[in-house]
């Protein structure tokens, strides 16, 4: 692998395809576009240029800040459950900063989970659909994601 070199740019002396890269990844990170397609319409930038600069170009912060994440749970309650969707997590690189869980009612029980994902070996939509398959999570979510 050859060496990169990194360089801190102000924004306002970018060629305008890189800012507009930017604001692509943006769109997409934040959920407010569906696809690569419709966010390079959506800041009127062509695929091709979006493609020669998206692993070229990235935000300040992601370079220098921990990538975390915020999971939600709604889960039957049973014994053991906490520790299945733990062992789920750490098998996959995360490290758990945070974990909130409410009094069961009626069965049901809301954990959210704040990870580390600096140390994740697997894609995140690999990880959601292994917590889905547990036999007791009824539903799971992203709540937030980024630095």
């Amino acid at each position: 692998m050859k060496d990169e070199t990194f360089y801190l740019v102000r924004e306002d002396i970018l060629p305008e395809a890189m800012k507009k890269t930017l604001e692509v990844k943006k769109l997409i990170e934040r959920g407010k576009a569906e696809s690569i397609a419709e966010a390079v319409q959506r800041v009127d930038m062509s695929r091709s240029a979006f493609y020669k600069y998206r692993d070229a170009v990235f935000p300040f912060h992601t370079m220098v800040k921990e990538k975390l994440i915020t999971l939600f749970f709604h889960l039957e309650d049973r014994s053991g459950t906490l520790s299945q969707l733990l062992s789920v997590v750490a098998n996959a690189g995360c490290n758990v900063l945070t974990i909130h869980q409410t009094i069961p009612i009626q069965g049901r029980a809301n954990v959210t989970l704040s990870l580390s994902t600096n140390g994740m070996t697997e894609d995140i939509n690999r990880v959601m659909a292994n917590l889905k398959r547990l036999e007791f999570v009824e539903k799971v979510e992203i709540l937030g994601q980024g630095a």
